[in-house]
């Protein structure tokens, strides 16, 4: 490869990179890589979210409201619930490719790579995908 080459992609904007480093900010933290995982195949409410990763409700809430800022998430209303949902399917893909990188930094077989019932690359069953 060619490290002086002008070739290929061109440089990003200084804007385009900010927003790039917001992404990985907010992907920079425990608890939001657990929701953001936890949105990957379906939307789900505070609480649930709450009970997936194991924290209050009200953090929770927070760090979501981060994400939504972030434009990583977003919100559906249905009567007095709010449901959340992976904004994009290029938010699903940073998301996926981000948990299977870190799969094949331990031994053995990634669990993506094997059939044993693991959570691969799943389908969107919600059919709320934008």
């Amino acid at each position: 490869m060619n490290a002086g080459s002008q070739e290929g992609w061109p440089q990003l904007a200084e804007d385009q990179v900010g927003l790039v480093v917001e992404v990985f900010r907010m992907l920079a933290d425990a608890t939001r890589v657990q929701v953001l995982w936890a949105l990957v195949d379906r939307e789900l409410s505070v609480n649930d979210l709450a009970g997936y990763v194991g924290k209050p409700a009200p953090s929770v809430s927070q760090h979501l409201a981060k994400l939504r800022m972030a434009r990583l998430v977003s919100t559906r209303r249905s009567g007095t619930t709010i449901y959340y949902s992976l904004e994009n399917e290029h938010v699903r893909q940073l998301v996926v490719d981000a948990v299977h990188n870190a799969e094949h930094a331990g031994p053995g077989i990634p669990p993506h790579h094997r059939g044993d019932g693991a959570r691969e690359l799943p389908a969107n069953r919600t059919g709320t995908a934008k």
